[in-house]
């Protein structure tokens, strides 16, 4: 499996480029200019050598490439000679903490020949405490949960990354399609011209060409491009254990947070949903029980939406609320610390106020942006895109969520419910075909998310020999109640990594890295430096 993952294209490309222009005294710097030629090390996933030869470009074309990858350009073959493949900014402050960014140019699609490959932007955000720019410190990568989402932007040196960096460099990259690594956007997606370019296009972005940007990205900035550790999120451990199956020599050590995945053959997006509604009818229960009053809020909704001309309420975006879209709601309120009071009073401000005697009653803006806002699929359509297939090693998942669903709908009929004056029950991390059509971000998406759905010729995600003969130390938070990433399949996949060590709770949500400032990620370093027991 480890063929899966293709050559580092390291004789390609620039080492580096550094944006520090001269003097305006200095006399005009010469265009190109060879100043070593030296051995790199062999890279952990093609054994063949290479000689890496670093060139220093003029500022005028540093500056150009820099705006080029600044904007997530993909480029053709033929301009692959004007795009360095990695530029450093300046440094620059927030609060206790000091940043610079990094730009790195890279292949789609790693088992393609250069010759005919376009390149794509990763971006990656260097962090560090104030005083320590300087320090050899030990690099952290850091990532996110998602699939489809960016890392975090620090405004201050708070949370886990306050507590990171008091040991770290922490490097926060933002995965492939999302925020400034050439970001996919229902905009930018629309520049191609079928349904068929789409998809082919979108297939690229999982966690393996993930873990690839990764080893790109530690060979360019680390030292002597020596391992280093990684902490995932959620999706962003889906990667790691993707990491550890085809790159282990890239890793030091690994954390994982809320994000060990099931990772047998075939698509396993069927046992995830199967397992998770038991989970999700849970939370539905606990979160009535907390605010009882919202379940007639709720089934006045939802009456309202079905009654309405066209079973449903016009978005200011464009598409529709309907009572299936309302339950979309518990993808972020079931599962996260806050989520519970969050949906709480959005409800609370569903209804616009009757300022004239019979006048009708109507949802209001106010709320309808609210549940806009929530779901972010304008921002980042690649989650509705590629959710299931984060779950897909050559088989196809067919729309999954919306089968098991159908196995459970007389619980998750919201217009039944309703009639019968039952509470409505929520879903949660779910992608419906029906999504592509009530959606205005997804509209034009939806001919690609049907292909995609229908692909079965997805490459491995996971090497369970690998797993198996596991050396790389590393650590997990399993949540005992997390809506996402369903305990017990979790459990199985620990069972598979050799060395792994848990820390099992129900102290904290999916969210326990983010709400617990530092405590996750410290009590995770404990179990590997030995500071907590193994029993």
């Amino acid at each position: 499996m480890r063929a899966a993952i293709g050559p580092l294209y390291c004789s390609r490309f620039i080492s580096s480029v550094v944006l520090t222009p001269g003097p305006p005294s200095s006399p005009p710097p010469r265009p190109h200019r060879l100043f070593s030629i030296s051995p790199p090390p062999s890279s952990p996933i093609d054994s063949r050598k290479c000689t890496v030869i670093n060139h220093a470009f003029s500022t005028p074309l540093a500056i150009s490439a820099a705006a080029a990858m600044s904007a997530g350009m993909t480029t053709s073959s033929d301009n692959d000679k004007t795009i360095p493949a990695h530029v450093v900014g300046n440094w620059y402050s927030v609060p206790e903490l000091r940043l610079r960014d990094h730009r790195f140019s890279v292949p789609l699609d790693y088992s393609r020949s250069s010759s005919t490959n376009p390149k794509i932007s990763i971006f990656a955000r260097e962090v560090v405490s104030v005083g320590k720019e300087d320090q050899s410190l030990p690099y952290l990568l850091y990532l996110q949960g998602g699939p489809g989402f960016e890392c975090p932007r620090p405004t201050e040196a708070s949370g886990w990354i306050g507590k990171a960096c008091e040991e770290f460099r922490v490097i926060l990259m933002d995965q492939r399609g999302t925020g400034l690594s050439t970001p996919l956007t229902p905009s930018s997606l629309s520049q191609f011209k079928s349904a068929e370019e789409q998809a082919n296009y979108l297939c690229h972005f999982r966690a393996d060409n993930i873990v690839q940007d990764a080893e790109f990205i530690r060979k360019c900035i680390v030292p002597d491009g020596g391992p280093w550790t990684v902490l995932g999120q959620s999706y962003g451990g889906f990667c790691i254990v993707t990491y550890l199956s085809f790159a282990p020599q890239g890793l030091k050590q690994v954390l994982i947070t809320g994000g060990i995945p099931p990772i047998s053959p075939g698509c396993s997006a069927e046992f995830v949903y199967r397992a998770c509604f038991e989970q999700l009818v849970h939370q539905n229960k606990k979160y009535y029980e907390r605010f009882p009053q919202d379940a007639e809020v709720v089934r006045d909704i939802v009456n309202y939406l079905a009654e309405s001309e066209g079973g449903g309420v016009a978005l200011p975006s464009g598409g529709i609320l309907t009572p299936r879209g309302l339950q979309l709601l518990g993808l972020t309120a079931l599962g996260s610390s806050t989520g519970f009071e969050r949906l709480h009073y959005m409800l609370e401000r569903a209804w616009d106020p009757v300022l004239v005697p019979a006048a009708q009653r109507k949802i209001s803006h106010y709320f309808l942006n609210d549940y806009e806002s929530w779901l972010s699929f304008d921002t980042n359509p690649l989650y509705a895109l590629l959710h299931e297939s984060i779950y897909c090693q050559g088989a196809a998942s067919r729309w999954a969520a919306q089968r098991i669903r159908a196995e459970h709908e007389n619980n998750f009929d919201a217009i039944k419910a309703a009639k019968e004056g039952r509470p409505v029950l929520f879903t949660g991390e779910m992608i419906f075909p029906w999504m592509f059509d009530e959606i205005h971000a997804l509209r034009h998406l939806k001919d690609a998310a049907h292909l995609l759905a229908e692909k079965e010729d997805w490459p491995p995600l996971y090497d369970l020999n690998s797993l198996k003969n596991n050396k790389v130390p590393a650590a997990a938070t399993a949540y005992y109640e997390d809506l996402y990433v369903n305990f017990k399949l979790a459990m199985e996949t620990a069972s598979q990594i050799a060395g792994i060590r848990l820390w099992i709770t129900n102290e904290y949500m999916h969210s326990g890295l983010r709400d617990g400032g530092g405590v996750v990620l410290d009590h995770l370093f404990g179990l590997l430096n030995g500071k907590k027991p193994l029993f």
